[in-house]
């Protein structure tokens, strides 16, 4: 074999056979294949270089046509005598040895009676020229998926990478394609799209991380892996093929290899042999290189919406100083409400604070002239804002030198935090100034070896107890602590160390050697692993609180011993009258223990009409008027009634609501009695000093009734009797009886006690009961009496024969005045006025006369018991003082004035509504 034989078989990496001898009429051509043919186109001889390679060889009894040595394919060639091929070029295909196609191109010449056909290999040309037509597909598809890839818009950039892995998957029958890119933040390699046929497995799927497995094929040429080659190295990326055939294309750029080109299932071989390393790289830049940089364009546009929305929401933004000139981001332009985002350096100073705006025109000129770095806290300038500015952190620096040299930074809004600062500054500057100037101390004890030792104080300690830090190390602490109260701070340390907490009470002698009795609050802390590391305290000057409570308590002491051993009846009930606490003298009285008292309701031991009236007095206190005193009559069981007087005093919450009432007591039942024996006594009195009065009242009927029965006997014995005249005597007689005993019983009427409980009545009785009393007795003294229209109808709630009695005092004291008066003076004419009138409140009794007053200055002392004008042996001084109670008894009011001719009583009594 010669050398061109050896190229040939070393390009087609193919090994050289041994030569056999040719026949000598065809000589020893030294390239290709010789064929001597007959006339009709059979292969007599074979010789060349090629013969040994043909899958076909002569026989040797008899030739063989040349459409037998050929492929099927290549007889059309060939069709017809070699007479007729002469002058053409004839591509065959030979089969050759091992499944090989021998591509051989040649033609014929006349060799005597037969034919020479040379034939040379023509391998090497058609797999050029299929490599030609292949990369210029490669070529055109390259080109059409970079340009797809760069002009669809980023929401279609998926499926169009779709479409384009598709294309190359179905242009080369690839079974499984996928394409992977370097993802920078996981440092690793990520399936961004793949394909795969629809009667092959899914190798990858969309998003699918494979790790750094294919770091190790950082080259540049398409690395070839699978099970069949063995690859041990590879064993990660075989994993990734899924232990199938394949290989893997590189992309770099000037970061290095950033994307890879998967090809699974796909001997490259077979499916692809036309295409050549420079092939691949340029398909697979076509398709990463546009597509890595439409991302990169999408994840720049995603940055600059995120930083745009940071910006928006942080309220800053760059700013860039050109000239005189100031660039702003749009954002910070519009956070600083600005209608352009350029303005001159005079414009942008001015929106700052005055106060800031001297600083920071010195830091810009020290930031462009001398490069220094700016970092500054600036106000805006906003009249409406002055309690709450605006605040920014303003930064620059100066970048690049020379024409390239530029001053840029960036603006911050930092008013939450400036304005949560000066709040926390204020706060710790009044709480600085409220722990300093109040008796409250914060310390903190370091935990060293077991113990507790000082190690900070507040500067409240100073004028709380004039020390200083080095006056409280633990010794001398100690030493401060009063004597009686060390036990219990010792106790105080050791339930802190035990408990955590801690909550003690005892005196520390201050400079001046005043103790001070302090609440001590401690809370231990701890670290991780749950050892103490320091205690926090809080002193509290509770001194006055403590003195205060003492005396509280020494007060309170006094106050139960006041309650209960008071002989006054004290306690406590609600609205409804149900008693809450009651003393001794109570339970005593009501005949039960103390803690019996509680849920008793007073209302029981009242009748229905005393209830109702104690209930209404407590319904007209008020917050204003607490207090309210009254006479109060109970029916104890199984004894007399009771008379107390009795004094509330409402207890209001905050909306003016009776919530409790509060009552002090005293029986007055003892003194009621007596008023009621005084009462009935000057009650008897009255009777005694109306005895003439009273016995020419009942003396003048007699005197008619004897002057009838004269008449009419002095007619019996004449003889001279009719019965007209005797009836009408008879019917006189009967007249002065009935208006005898009217008086009579009048009489034993008016002497009886008085009812227990007041009762309603007309007041115009009591007027006709007095006048029935005294009338005739009065005229026949002389003295006349006026008596207006008193039938008005009006109730008043009292005592009817007591209001009489009352009358009756008022109404012989003014006749004893003046039958004095007329025996001073024959010529006087004495009159008695009684009459009444009314308002919607209450109703007036008025008895007046014309006996010339009172002394003015007896006036005020005129209802004194025992006080009399009269003379001595005359009259008991009670008369006026027994009305003067008996009326205020009855809620009315008794007084006396001068009038033109003489004294004016009135009795004013309040009238009853509800009846």
């Amino acid at each position: 074999m010669n050398s061109g034989d050896k190229l040939f078989g070393r390009l087609l990496k193919r090994a050289p056979t041994a030569a056999t001898d040719l026949p000598d009429h065809l000589g020893s051509p030294p390239l290709g294949l010789h064929l001597h043919l007959d006339a009709d186109g059979g292969v007599l001889q074979v010789a060349g270089p090629l013969r040994n390679l043909l899958a076909q060889q002569p026989p040797h009894d008899q030739p063989l046509p040349l459409h037998r040595y050929v492929q099927p394919h290549s007889t059309l060639a060939i069709e017809g005598r070699p007479v007729e091929w002469q002058g053409q070029s004839l591509d065959l295909d030979f089969p050759g040895l091992g499944d090989q196609t021998l591509h051989l191109r040649g033609w014929v010449q006349p060799l005597g009676n037969g034919w020479r056909m040379q034939l040379i290999d023509i391998a090497d040309l058609l797999l050029e020229r299929q490599q030609s037509r292949s990369r210029e597909a490669c070529q055109t598809l390259a080109g059409q998926i970079s340009e797809q890839l760069r002009a669809c818009s980023l929401a279609r950039l998926p499926v169009i990478v779709d479409e384009q892995l598709q294309a190359i998957a179905q242009r080369w029958h690839i079974p499984c394609l996928a394409l992977a890119v370097l993802d920078e933040q996981a440092q690793g390699w990520k399936i961004h799209r793949q394909h795969h046929a629809h009667d092959a497995p899914a190798l990858w799927h969309d998003g699918q991380y494979l790790g750094t497995a294919l770091d190790s094929l950082n080259g540049t040429a398409p690395q070839h892996v699978g099970i069949h080659h063995g690859l041990d190295e590879h064993s990660r990326v075989q994993a990734t093929f899924g232990n199938s055939e394949g290989f893997v294309v590189p992309y770099a750029d000037d970061r290095g290899v950033v994307a890879w080109l998967l090809c699974g299932f796909y001997p490259i071989n077979d499916g692809a042999p036309y295409l050549s390393d420079r092939d691949w790289l340029l398909l697979v830049s076509a398709l990463a290189g546009p597509l890595l940089g439409r991302l990169r364009e999408q994840q720049h546009h995603q940055q600059l919406e995120r930083l745009e929305s940071l910006q928006t929401l942080l309220g800053t933004g760059w700013w860039e100083i050109v000239g005189n000139d100031v660039h702003l981001a749009p954002s910070l332009a519009a956070a600083l409400q600005l209608d352009a985002a350029s303005l001159t350096r005079e414009q942008w100073l001015a929106r700052f604070h005055r106060a800031d705006r001297d600083e920071l025109h010195s830091r810009l000129q020290a930031l462009q002239q001398q490069g220094e770095a700016l970092t500054l806290c600036v106000r805006l300038h906003s009249p409406d804002d002055w309690k709450h500015p605006l605040w920014y952190r303003l930064q620059g620096q100066v970048t690049g030198t020379g024409e390239h040299r530029r001053l840029v930074g960036f603006m911050l809004d930092i008013s939450d935090i400036k304005n949560q600062q000066q709040i926390a500054a204020t706060a710790h500057a009044r709480l600085d100034n409220l722990i300093a100037s109040s008796p409250a101390v914060i310390y903190v004890q370091h935990y060293v070896e077991g113990a507790l030792q000082p190690a900070f104080f507040s500067a409240s300690l100073q004028p709380l107890l004039g020390w200083s830090l080095d006056d409280c190390t633990t010794t001398a602490l100690v030493e401060r602590v009063h004597p009686d109260d060390r036990d219990l701070y010792f106790e105080r340390t050791r339930q802190l160390l035990r408990e955590g907490s801690v909550r003690a009470r005892y005196r520390l002698r201050d400079s001046r050697g005043d103790y001070h009795w302090l609440l001590d609050e401690a809370k231990l802390l701890r670290d991780d692993l749950g050892l103490p590391v320091e205690a926090v305290g809080l002193w509290l000057d509770v001194t006055e609180a403590t003195l205060a409570a003492e005396q509280v308590r020494q007060s309170e002491e006094r106050y139960r011993i006041l309650v209960e051993d008071s002989p006054a009846m004290i306690c406590r009930y609600r609205p409804d009258l149900t008693l809450t606490f009651g003393n001794r003298p109570l339970a005593m009285y009501l005949e039960c223990a103390p803690e019996q008292l509680p849920g008793i309701n007073l209302g029981e031991w009242m009748s229905d009409e005393q209830r109702e009236t104690f209930v209404q007095r407590l319904s007209s206190l008020t917050p204003e008027q607490p207090v309210s005193t009254a006479e109060i009559n109970l029916q104890l069981p199984g004894r007399e009634h009771a008379w107390w007087v009795w004094s509330d005093r409402g207890v209001f919450d905050e909306l003016g609501q009776l919530i409790e009432v509060q009552a002090v007591g005293r029986d007055n039942t003892e003194v009621r009695r007596t008023q009621q024996q005084l009462t009935q006594s000057a009650k008897m009195a009255t009777l005694g000093e109306m005895a003439t009065g009273l016995a020419h009242e009942i003396n003048q009927p007699l005197n008619v009734m004897r002057m009838a029965i004269v008449n009419v006997l002095k007619r019996l014995s004449s003889g001279d009797v009719q019965i007209d005249y005797l009836t009408d005597k008879l019917n006189r007689i009967d007249t002065q009886v009935q208006r005898a005993a009217r008086v009579v019983d009048h009489m034993r009427v008016f002497g009886r006690r008085s009812e227990v409980e007041q009762q309603p009545f007309n007041p115009a009785t009591a007027i006709e009961g007095t006048l029935s009393l005294l009338a005739e007795g009065m005229r026949g003294k002389g003295v006349e009496l006026r008596v207006s229209e008193t039938g008005f109808e009006v109730q008043v709630r009292g005592y009817v024969d007591q209001l009489e009695q009352v009358l009756i005092n008022l109404m012989v004291n003014a006749r004893d005045a003046l039958l004095s008066k007329r025996d001073a003076g024959r010529e006087f004419k004495p009159w008695i006025s009684v009459y009444a009138e009314r308002d919607e409140c209450s109703v007036r009794l008025w008895v007046e006369d014309n006996g010339g007053g009172i002394d003015p200055r007896l006036l005020e002392r005129i209802f004194e018991p025992f006080f009399t004008t009269k003379p001595v042996g005359v009259g008991t001084g009670l008369g006026l003082s027994v009305s003067y109670g008996i009326v205020e008894n009855m809620g009315g009011h008794l007084s006396v004035s001068n009038s033109v001719e003489g004294a004016r009583f009135c009795i004013e009594l309040p009238i009853v509504l509800d009846v």
